[in-house]
């Protein structure tokens, strides 16, 4: 390939959605569990949670009177739900994928959804006993397949804010392993701990969602490191599971804070895969959180994207 060649390519990528690629890499996963790994997915809570996501995302999209439907958001939300939340109960895997959805129009601070969907979503389950998160389904195999899958939609959609990802990966795997180093831990453990599909998942598609984190690099950074800090809490001070779902959605609120102390361009998806990173700027300003039961006349800021 020539330099026009490669030119063309990057040009191209540049104007592709990354939700885009996001969406073709855990349809992939989720089909690729289903037929040949034997993911302890029903059919049936794939289909209802997607149809959901997709149906609450219409409604806020009709109801907050937004210009158009706009399913890619809620449909890796709905994916990211099929792969990681366990039940054997419907009711239950509606009602997850309704509040993943519906959180990103009525928790809102300052024009942005507060939790990322999926992770709300989980917690919210998991709190109630309602379902339960199944990291280690994913074998050796899958794992690294689906890992070069991900580092390479970093590589082809910059655009995403990929800068977040590699920041928390970075402090999360220097502290898993500084952990183990100082405990005398042999190595294998650690690794065995950082092979995990649901650690993927987190890092590349809930953390690093561009309309749920800092608006400045530099909050980004602090951001993903505080998620990181707090995971390793959870997990080894705490001595609870799925540190990582807990940490994030307990760091979320502070996204509004950063944004206050540093400035920064706030993502918007339609100009980030038509041009380069955003160009709208966001002036620093009280929090103003938007909480209302799915009612338009409650809420006064612009819908969810």
């Amino acid at each position: 390939m020539g330099l026009q060649g490669v030119d063309c390519f990057r040009g191209a990528a540049s104007r592709l959605d990354p939700r885009i690629y996001q969406i073709a890499i855990l349809s992939g996963l989720l089909a690729y569990g289903l037929i040949w790994l034997d993911f302890e997915v029903r059919f049936a809570n794939a289909v209802v949670i997607l149809a959901t996501a997709l149906g609450v995302q219409y409604a806020g999209t009709r109801l907050w009177g937004l210009p158009t439907f706009d399913p890619k958001s809620a449909l890796i939300s709905g994916l990211s739900l099929c792969l990681l939340l366990r039940t054997n109960n419907l009711i239950v895997a509606w009602v997850a994928a309704y509040l993943a959805v519906a959180s990103k129009f009525v928790i809102r601070c300052d024009g942005k959804h507060i939790f990322n969907p999926t992770n709300f979503a989980l917690v919210v389950m998991l709190s109630l006993d309602l379902g339960w998160v199944s990291p280690g389904q994913w074998g050796r195999e899958a794992f690294f397949a689906f890992l070069v899958a991900c580092l390479g939609g970093l590589v082809v959609n910059r655009a995403a804010r990929s800068d977040v990802t590699y920041a928390f990966l970075t402090g999360y795997v220097a502290l898993i392993m500084g952990r183990a180093l100082w405990l005398g831990d042999p190595l294998a453990i650690p690794l065995h701990h950082l092979q995990n599909g649901a650690l993927l998942i987190f890092a590349f598609f809930m953390i690093s969602d561009p309309k749920t984190t800092p608006n400045s690099r530099a909050g980004r950074m602090i951001f993903a490191l505080m998620v990181a800090l707090g995971a390793l809490f959870v997990q080894f001070g705490l001595y609870r599971p799925n540190g990582l779902l807990w940490s994030l959605v307990c760091c979320a609120p502070a996204v509004p804070l950063l944004d206050h102390l540093l400035t920064g361009t706030k993502y918007d998806w339609a100009q980030a895969h038509r041009t380069a990173p955003a160009t709208v700027r966001t002036t620093p300003g009280l929090a103003r959180i938007a909480v209302s039961a799915l009612i338009p006349s409650f809420f006064t800021g612009r819908g969810a994207r």
